[in-house]
């Protein structure tokens, strides 16, 4: 039976998942105070949360929600990131952080309820940002978009240059 400090606990995690699309969870053994300080400075930029749980509380917690999955990975001290915005900026933040700061080791984490393995989050930290991949969609539509329009003005170009060719070559009349 669980401590009413441990009830609340759970209470307070299942609160922070309510409307997280992405969760991950990362090992953190071997960073220091102020690392995990950086970190979570680092990820708040992003709209995300770094939260240091209890496993057994943590295995409660997300028993209800869509990242039912992650239990088999909470083992040894283990962090959450928890994020409703966009995965893949988290991602690059995390990835980031553990190339400068090995000792954060990332075991799994859940996307719109995908699971994924490190190498499937070292793919997802390797896409384009979410305004990179727009920007690529609006050139690829706008470029043929623009060179249909070049090409149904350009009979009407060409008149108005024969008729302005046509007036200028006109001897004056008096």
């Amino acid at each position: 039976m669980p401590t009413q400090a441990k009830a609340e606990a759970i209470e307070d995690l299942k609160t922070r998942m309510t409307g997280v699309t992405t969760v991950f969870l990362a090992e953190y053994r071997g960073l220091t105070v102020s690392q995990l300080s950086d970190l979570r400075k680092q990820l708040k930029a992003v709209s995300a949360e770094y939260k240091v749980v209890k496993n057994r509380l943590a295995r409660l917690a997300i028993t209800s929600s869509g990242a039912a999955g992650l239990s088999g990975a909470l083992k040894g001290p283990t962090g959450m990131v928890l994020a409703k915005g966009d995965p893949v900026s988290v991602a690059k933040t995390l990835q980031n952080f553990a190339r400068t700061n090995q000792a954060l080791v990332l075991k799994v984490g859940v996307v719109d309820g995908q699971m994924l393995e490190p190498a499937g989050l070292k793919a997802l930290a390797d896409l384009p940002s979410r305004e990179a991949l727009r920007a690529q969609i609006v050139g690829t539509i706008s470029g043929p978009l623009t060179q249909l329009v070049s090409l149904l003005q350009a009979p009407h170009r060409e008149l108005a240059y024969i008729l302005s060719q046509r007036g200028a070559a006109a001897p004056a009349a008096e």
